[in-house]
């Protein structure tokens, strides 16, 4: 009688852990040590790429850097960078901020074809354009989740514009960290204004949306919270592949990592935006090895201190471009 007890038990506590959504495999490894990514069609391109992150989780870091197009070179950072450390990033943060949908796609081609890694955000408003518009826009979101609405054909309309820039990187073989919605358990972009239920029905609706009717088999999700790390905001295992937080307080981000670990979604974690990048070893002693860092644009690149950034690229748990292996092949322009 005891054993059949016992065996009801773990039976419930199965059940329970499913119906919670536990991110634990049978056998309690991360989810991520699987490298099996949420679309299961994912192309193969996107695979390696999740496979080689997966594989270098906690033991080094990628570099990566966010690019601006409006100080005389989209190079500019990167420029920077190699006078500055002698490397370059092995990661490119672009935007699609202001409509920059073809810029952006010709950079990422541009980037791909020189062996480096791509990630895109989006600063836009609810129908489009930038910053300014994804801080001020206010929306109705139950206009936005009816699909008789205007206000959700127009948004509909403006995540399209980004899903076809989106299909011709995946047409030419490029994987894309792809991380729309960031800091949005931060309340001051569009999207996060309506707070956590709303933001999730909102992260579901275009995963469905550009996984079921544009196929966009090359994309990696990224949800990118605030470095507060709220409860109540995850949209689920099967709709995201990568975690992370961002801070520009100069940290290695240490308190967002024991947070998102304390989520027990078992994904990788990435450092996906900050100011001044901390040494090498303050990453080692706060046990906090991001899948990658990125730095963001401009000053908040050019105001780190330069020995630190050198050293920070040039050191041994830390992979730059010319460190990345052959993952893919090169694409036509």
């Amino acid at each position: 009688m005891k054993k059949i007890i016992s065996f009801l038990l773990v039976v419930v506590m199965a059940i329970s852990v499913t119906a919670c959504g536990s991110s634990v495999t049978p056998n309690d490894e991360p989810v991520w040590q699987s490298g099996v990514l949420s679309n299961p069609n994912a192309d193969e391109n996107a695979k390696k790429l999740f496979s080689y992150l997966t594989d270098n989780f906690g033991k080094v870091m990628i570099t990566c850097q966010q690019e601006s197009t409006w100080m005389g070179s989209p190079d500019y950072e990167m420029d920077y960078l190699y006078e500055k450390t002698g490397k370059y990033p092995a990661m490119r943060g672009l935007d699609f901020m202001n409509d920059d949908f073809d810029g952006v796609v010709n950079r990422a081609i541009e980037w791909h074809n020189k062996g480096g890694i791509v990630t895109i955000c989006w600063h836009t408003g609810i129908n489009g354009l930038g910053y300014e518009e994804s801080k001020a826009d206010v929306p109705d979101f139950e206009k936005l989740f009816d699909e008789s609405a205007e206000e959700h054909k127009n948004m509909k309309a403006n995540w399209d514009r980004a899903a076809k820039a989106l299909t011709t990187l995946r047409d030419k073989g490029i994987p894309v960290l792809w991380r729309p919605f960031h800091e949005f358990d931060g309340h001051w972009f569009w999207w996060s204004k309506g707070g956590a239920e709303s933001f999730k029905k909102l992260w579901q609706m275009m995963y469905d949306y550009f996984i079921n009717d544009y196929n966009l088999t090359n994309l990696i999700w990224v949800l990118g919270y605030t470095g507060d790390v709220k409860d109540g905001w995850y949209p689920g295992n099967n709709y995201c592949d990568i975690i992370g937080s961002d801070t520009y307080d100069n940290s290695t981000n240490s308190k967002a990592w024991a947070r998102l670990e304390a989520l027990g979604t078992g994904k990788i974690m990435a450092f996906h935006e900050c100011g001044n990048v901390p040494s090498m070893e303050d990453f080692e002693k706060d046990k906090a090895l991001w899948s990658w860092f990125m730095i963001w644009h401009t000053e908040w690149l050019t105001k780190n201190d330069t020995e630190n950034l050198k050293n920070v690229y040039n050191h041994e748990k830390v992979i730059t471009l010319d460190e990345l292996p052959p993952l893919f092949e090169a694409t036509e322009e």
